[in-house]
């Protein structure tokens, strides 16, 4: 196996470079704030999760720095938020263009980054921009009655969806009359993001694009005052304190955290789909928001679930995204690459050992040698696939999303079992029920505290018009997605409950 000619990190960085000079320099990547891009903040060293290359790293800046970013976006926001509506279509349209133009220079950075392979790459910046054109054709309407935030809108995201999820946010958010502010996410996307703003910027977008720690920059980022709205997509434990930063404000925010997202399978019999949706659910090795570790069973149909189950997973392939045999062949196409860094695949690791150890059976460990590697490389962020049946209760794997490619599966006898094993983590984002009859989907699925419930299907975060949320503690704010995510990020009328899940309301769509 060889680096297939043309996708090495260099090869990557010097196409970064050639089209963004004024963000990319020879020895580091800048921050973007007040209009410019500034050579500011304390380069640290990056490293890439495919193999341990050494790849760009993050220009951090402390509290002061960016405070004056802060403020300089809000004087943009003072400009922009009174620009005609067709002047702001014709520039995110000539940005989403130009994005375009660079696509697959972008979904290169996404390997190297954060270990996506070829194609997922590929589907997260085609998502963000055909998403947007349809923003773009539809936000006449949905802006009708309706202004800009009294100020710019803070996105601070996690790394697993640079252009999907946190580029399509900054778009759609801009379209709607705001300046947008980002911090690059603290495990990857650097390049992929900047590179991504810098084409907006031209286009004259009111972006601003920062890296820092969480800890160091809340204070300004989140509980500055001069904000219009957070936006916060990440784990619990830090959407919380986001939370209770923002407790006192009343600002406009949107929290989307995790859940444990669970798929039951009740009095069913395609074991042939459910073969194809399991296999399917390693995509990215489950690193999202809306992947599926938790399969709550009927007992007696454990022996066919079972059958299908070993099925998926004994053929899924995983590896290197950019190793080739020969140099003319095509990228492989894999499940999934690493995880996002050696740490995550090692707590991990941990946890599946101390969750067997407790009690819980090992019903499948593949051996991470059979991955599709190149010679010699570094493998430390890879995890091959892992299902540990009953997870002992002491287990972070029983109540908490693993975010790597680690099932876990639960037997039940009961429906009142099978629901009680399906809300175990207080609200989820997505949750599927596979049973045969629609009577019974009917009765079960509203009893599943789950914003989206599929029957016999996997829901995801969507497109379009397609709405998210979460319910519980997945979720905290306004819902997005559709009509929705600009509603979020705009003023309506004087006494708007707006739809979401807030501490003295819950009002769904």
């Amino acid at each position: 196996m060889q680096l297939k000619p043309g996708t090495a990190w260099q090869d990557a960085y010097d196409r970064c470079h050639a089209a963004a000079p004024e963000a990319f320099h020879d020895d580091r990547v800048l921050n973007h704030w007040g209009g410019m891009w500034r050579r500011d903040g304390r380069p640290v060293p990056g490293f890439s999760p495919l193999d341990g290359t050494a790849i760009a790293g993050l220009p951090r800046l402390d509290r002061a720095g960016a405070a004056r970013a802060v403020a300089g976006a809000v004087e943009e926001h003072n400009r922009w938020r009174y620009l005609p509506m067709a002047e702001r279509k014709a520039m995110v349209a000539a940005a989403v263009e130009s994005m375009a133009a660079h696509r697959d220079l972008l979904a290169l950075l996404l390997v190297w980054e954060i270990g996506k392979p070829w194609k997922t790459a590929c589907a997260d910046v085609d998502r963000c921009l055909d998403g947007v054109r349809w923003y773009l054709d539809e936000i006449d309407r949905m802006v009708a009655g309706r202004t800009p935030l009294p100020g710019p809108v803070s996105n601070i995201a996690s790394w697993n969806y640079p252009m999907s999820v946190l580029m399509h946010a900054m778009l759609v958010q801009a379209l709607a009359g705001n300046a947008v502010i980002a911090k690059t996410p603290t495990d990857g996307g650097l390049c992929c993001l900047t590179l991504a703003c810098a084409l907006a910027v031209r286009e004259g977008l009111p972006f601003t694009l920062v890296s820092g720690g969480g800890a160091e920059l809340s204070p300004v980022l989140v509980a500055g005052r001069a904000l219009g709205c957070v936006s916060f997509v990440g784990g619990r434990d830090a959407g919380a304190k986001v939370a209770t930063s923002l407790a006192d404000l009343g600002r406009r925010h949107v929290l989307e955290q995790e859940g444990l997202n669970c798929w039951g399978v009740w009095e069913y019999g395609d074991w042939d789909l459910l073969t194809t949706q399991i296999r399917a659910s390693f995509d990215y090795a489950k690193q999202r928001c809306t992947a599926y570790p938790r399969f709550v069973v009927q007992r007696s149909a454990f022996h066919e679930f079972l059958g299908a189950y070993l099925s998926a997973v004994g053929s899924l392939r995983f590896g290197h995204p950019l190793a080739v045999a020969e140099p003319d062949d095509p990228l492989p196409e894999l499940a999934f690459g690493p995880l996002i860094n050696a740490s995550k695949a090692k707590e991990l690791a941990d946890q599946v050992d101390e969750a067997v150890a407790r009690g819980g059976v090992p019903v499948h460990r593949a051996a991470i040698e059979s991955g599709h590697f190149l010679p010699g490389q570094d493998i430390s962020a890879y995890f091959a696939p892992t299902a540990i049946l009953n997870p002992p209760p002491s287990s972070p794997l029983h109540h908490a999303e693993p975010f790597g490619p680690v099932d876990t599966i639960v037997l039940v006898d009961t429906e009142a079992e099978l629901l009680a094993a399906m809300n175990a983590s207080n609200g989820a984002l997505v949750a599927t029920l596979s049973c045969d009859e629609e009577e019974t989907f009917h009765r079960l699925a509203p009893q599943v505290r789950a914003f989206k419930v599929g029957h016999n299907k996997p829901r995801s975060r969507g497109d379009r018009e397609e709405l998210f949320g979460g319910l519980g503690a997945s979720w905290r704010g306004a819902f997005v997605g559709g009509e929705l995510l600009v509603r979020a990020a705009t003023s309506g009328p004087d006494g708007e409950r707006l739809p979401g899940n807030f501490p003295h309301y819950t009002l769904l769509p």
